[in-house]
C-alpha cells in the first residue's frame, strides 16, 4: 500500500452514508425556524410601518395628482380630474408655506442645539454622581416627557396667560413687561414648552451611552493626570456622539412638523399665531378648513421630502466615529 493511499480516507458507503446524509436536513430546518422566529418579532413593526406610513404616503402621492373644482357660481357638486404636477408646482411656488417654513427652521436651529446642550449637560453631571443618586434625578427629569405633549402645552399656556397666569406678575414685579403671547415672545414660549418636554428624553438616551463606556478607560485617564472637565471633553463627549446624532435627528423631524403646540396658542392668541403659522397647520388648514384635500397632500408630500433631506444631510455631515 503506498503513502497516497494511506493518507486518503476511504468514501463512506452503505447505511452509514444515509445516516450522514440525513442529519444535515434536520440541522438546516432548525436554523431556518430559529431565523423566522426571530424575524416574527419583527412583523407587528413592519405591519404598522406599512399601514401607517407606506399606505398613507402612496394615498397622498395619489390624491396629490388630482384637483377637485365647483360648477357654477361655488355651490355645484364638485368635480375631480387629473391635473398631474400642478399641485406640486403651486405649493413649491406657495409663500405662505415657505414663509412657514422658514420660521420653523430658523426656530429649529436655536432650539434644538440648546436642548441638546442642556441634555448633554445633565447626562454628564449624572455620570459622575452614585448611582442611586442618579437614579432619582433620571426620575425627576423624566416626568415632564411622560406628561402627554397636550397636557403639557395647557398646563404651559395658564402660565403664560397674563390674566390668570403667575409668570406675567412675576416678572411685573421686578419691572418687566413681558407678554408671552406677543409676536416678539410667541417663538420663546414655544422653545421654553419643547425644551421642558423634551430635555429628560434626550439627557436618557446619552445617559445610556456613557453607561456603556468603558470605566477603564477613566481610570487610565485619571492616573495620567487627566481632570473631569478633560475626561468628558475628550473622552465622554466623542463616545456619546452617535447618541446626540439620533436625538437630533429625531429632534428635526419633530420641529419641522410642529403642529399641537402653536395650534392650542393660537386659541389664546390668533392674531400672533394664524392659521398659516407652520407648514403643518397650514396642510391642516388646507384639508379641513378650505376643503382641498389634494393641495393639503401635495404640501404633505412636499413636506416630507423637506424633512427627509434635511434629517439625511444633518446626519451625513455629523454621524463620525468617536476618535
Amino acid at each position: 500500500m503506498s503513502v497516497d493511499q494511506k493518507l486518503v480516507p476511504p468514501p463512506v458507503t452503505g447505511p452509514a452514508a444515509g445516516q450522514a446524509g440525513a442529519t444535515r436536513p434536520p440541522r438546516l430546518r432548525w436554523r431556518r425556524t430559529m431565523a423566522l422566529k426571530g424575524a416574527s418579532f419583527t412583523l407587528p413593526f413592519f405591519v404598522g410601518f406599512v399601514v401607517f406610513t407606506v399606505v398613507p404616503l402612496v394615498m397622498a402621492l395619489r390624491e396629490s395628482l388630482y384637483t377637485s373644482q365647483s360648477g357654477g357660481l361655488g355651490f355645484g357638486e364638485k368635480t375631480v380630474s387629473f391635473s398631474g404636477l400642478n399641485n406640486f408646482s403651486r405649493g413649491l411656488g406657495d409663500g405662505r408655506f415657505w414663509g412657514g417654513m422658514w420660521q420653523v427652521g430658523v426656530f429649529a436651529l436655536i432650539v434644538i442645539p440648546m436642548i441638546q446642550a442642556a441634555s448633554l449637560a445633565m447626562a454628564l453631571l449624572l455620570d459622575v454622581v452614585k448611582r442611586r443618586l442618579a437614579g432619582r434625578f433620571r426620575v425627576a427629569l423624566l416626568i415632564p416627557y411622560m406628561i402627554p405633549n397636550i397636557v403639557a402645552t395647557l398646563i404651559w399656556i395658564y402660565l403664560y396667560s397674563p390674566a390668570v397666569g403667575p409668570l406675567t406678575p412675576l416678572f411685573a414685579f421686578f419691572g418687566l413687561d413681558a407678554n408671552f403671547y406677543s409676536g416678539e415672545l410667541i417663538w420663546v414660549s414655544i422653545g421654553n414648552l419643547m425644551a421642558w418636554n423634551g430635555i429628560g428624553f434626550s439627557m436618557l438616551i446619552v445617559y445610556g451611552a456613557l453607561q456603556s463606556v468603558p470605566r477603564e478607560i477613566f481610570d487610565s485617564a485619571r492616573v495620567d493626570g487627566a481632570s473631569e472637565w478633560r475626561i468628558a471633553w475628550s473622552i465622554k463627549v466623542p463616545y456619546v456622539r452617535g447618541s446626540l446624532v439620533l436625538v437630533s435627528v429625531l429632534g428635526i423631524i419633530g420641529t419641522l412638523q410642529i403642529f399641537s403646540d402653536p395650534l392650542l396658542f393660537r386659541s389664546m392668541t390668533p392674531e400672533t399665531v394664524n392659521k398659516d403659522f407652520t407648514p403643518i397647520m397650514m396642510i391642516f388648514n388646507q384639508a379641513f378648513a378650505v376643503g382641498d384635500f389634494h393641495y393639503a397632500a401635495a404640501l404633505s408630500v412636499i413636506l416630507a421630502v423637506v424633512v427627509g433631506l434635511v434629517s439625511a444631510i444633518f446626519y451625513k455631515l455629523t454621524n463620525r466615529a468617536p476618535l
